[in-house]
């Protein structure tokens, strides 16, 4: 049957999707205390860690800040990101839900 192969996927997918949303959000945070100097890149380690994430993040958020106008010092790309995560996750849940719980037909 399908279904234990389906519910592995859907596993997998929403929580792939939810790191990939903590770490957007986790970046979107360092960038903040960064700018306002709570954060010194100077530091090694620190250094490494916001490189890291930029390097993880901004393949996903470059295509969404080409799209969107330019804001002055606003970045409005990692909530664009969120909400299309989220509504991915949204629509792989509702149509490989049924199939994953045995509820396709009804």
């Amino acid at each position: 049957m399908l279904s234990p192969f389906v519910r592995a996927f859907l596993f997998l997918f929403n929580n792939l999707i939810g790191l990939v949303i903590l770490i957007v959000i986790v970046n979107a945070i360092i960038s903040w205390l960064v700018a306002f100097d709570v954060i010194n890149l100077r530091n090694p380690t620190m250094y490494r860690v916001v490189r890291t994430l930029d390097a993880i993040t901004e393949p996903l958020l470059r295509p969404i800040r080409r799209v969107l106008p330019n804001l002055g010092g606003i970045d409005l790309s990692p909530i664009i990101l969120w909400l299309l995560l989220t509504a991915a996750k949204i629509i792989v849940d509702g149509l490989l839900g049924p199939y994953a719980y045995g509820v396709v037909g009804l």
